[in-house]
């Protein structure tokens, strides 16, 4: 009797407190941890969800012209000015005068084609190779609204037009090939006269004798290839014609401009402005600087993210990197409640341990003294 009434007075609630709070945060969810522990103790902190989620809020949309059209020109205001640059050096290209080759009398066999006009006017060719792809930008960029595909697009065409431009006139004047009409450029009245030398002595419009000196390569086939190549890329890697499932109708759409262009060449041979060589040199020129100006700011067509530039991927990494780093912040912190919770719970099971072994002297003690006193 003696011993349970001097066990009455020990506090008991001491010891099956701490286990009844431990078991309910075994069991329930913590109040400092709120959400983040699930009934049997395994923390739910899916972090990976969270970041997709807060990546579906990066959408295609949130990127527009008036939003960030003028950050993003304004980023790339060395390479506008580089653009204007390469229109005054056409211009100028244009203005001086070819290298006049030396023409004799033997060379005139395959020069005596006659002079007809262009199917294919020059004004034509910005029209069909920069306007024409330009258009088709802004009608992607209606439906996907993003400014990086918009100015990078517009961008890498007038880079592949200027440069190819810019080239072309180069080589132009450095060669000075005579055309396949340039007797009648020279003689229109179909009577040659040479010097000494055996060099021709022209005495046509001075206009039009120095158009006759720039055969190589053909201008119209350079540029057309230059755009309608960068659009047979640009529309590859938006249909995504190489996604290895064979859908050979996609190439219909990719092959379409290249065959204008194509077309474009074929028409300077028959019109007899160029020889053959001309029109395939210009063909290769334009698609070799419509590809390097595409890949400059778009993946591949193959790739798997070949639908859009390489500046909209990498906006997407830094949005990802800044999400990253509140997930960070609060990885660290429920690291840190988890281990004051674990600190608590030691100290709560240590102390529940002592008070254990102190119940278990009390009760001996107290029957040695009833042993005692018997």
């Amino acid at each position: 009797m003696a011993s349970s009434y001097l066990r009455s007075f020990i506090p008991f609630n001491f010891i099956t407190s701490p286990f009844q709070e431990l078991s309910s945060r075994w069991l329930g969810i913590s109040s400092v941890t709120a959400a983040r522990f699930s009934p049997i103790n395994f923390p739910l902190i899916d972090t990976k969800n969270e970041e997709e989620l807060r990546m579906r809020e990066v959408q295609l949309g949130s990127h527009t012209l008036r939003s960030h059209g003028y950050t993003v020109a304004r980023t790339h205001m060395h390479d506008w000015l580089i653009l204007f640059l390469l229109v005054v050096i056409d211009i100028i290209l244009y203005v001086i005068h070819p290298f006049y080759r030396f023409v004799g009398k033997d060379m005139m066999t395959d020069l005596k084609y006659p002079l007809k006009s262009n199917t294919v006017p020059a004004w034509a060719v910005p029209i069909y190779a920069v306007l024409l792809p330009m258009l088709i930008f802004i009608v992607v960029y209606i439906r996907r609204r993003d400014i990086y595909d918009l100015h990078h697009s517009i961008l890498g065409l007038l880079f592949s037009v200027l440069v190819t431009a810019v080239i072309t006139d180069a080589i132009k004047n450095a060669v000075g090939r005579p055309r396949p009409d340039f007797f009648w450029r020279c003689f229109p009245d179909g009577k040659d006269v040479y010097d000494t030398l055996g060099d021709v002595i022209c005495h046509g419009d001075k206009s039009v004798i120095k158009e006759g000196h720039k055969s190589f390569p053909s201008g119209h086939t350079s540029g057309s290839f230059a755009g309608l190549g960068f659009l047979s890329l640009y529309l590859s890697g938006k249909i995504k014609a190489f996604d290895s499932k064979g859908h050979v109708a996609k190439l219909c759409i990719v092959f379409l401009p290249l065959l204008f262009a194509l077309l474009v060449g074929i028409s300077r041979v028959d019109d007899y402005w160029h020889h053959w060589q001309d029109v395939f040199a210009g063909g290769l020129l334009g698609l070799v600087m419509a590809t390097f100006c595409y890949l400059q700011f778009f993946p591949p067509p193959y790739h798997s993210e070949g639908w859009g530039p390489y500046a909209y991927f990498r906006m997407l990494e830094e949005s990802r990197g800044m999400t990253q780093v509140p997930n960070a912040q609060t990885g660290d912190q429920t690291q840190l409640l988890e281990a004051l919770v674990a600190n608590q719970d030691d100290r709560q099971s240590y102390h529940g341990c002592m008070s254990l072994g102190l119940v278990r002297d009390h009760g001996s003690t107290l029957d040695e003294l009833e042993s005692g006193r018997r």
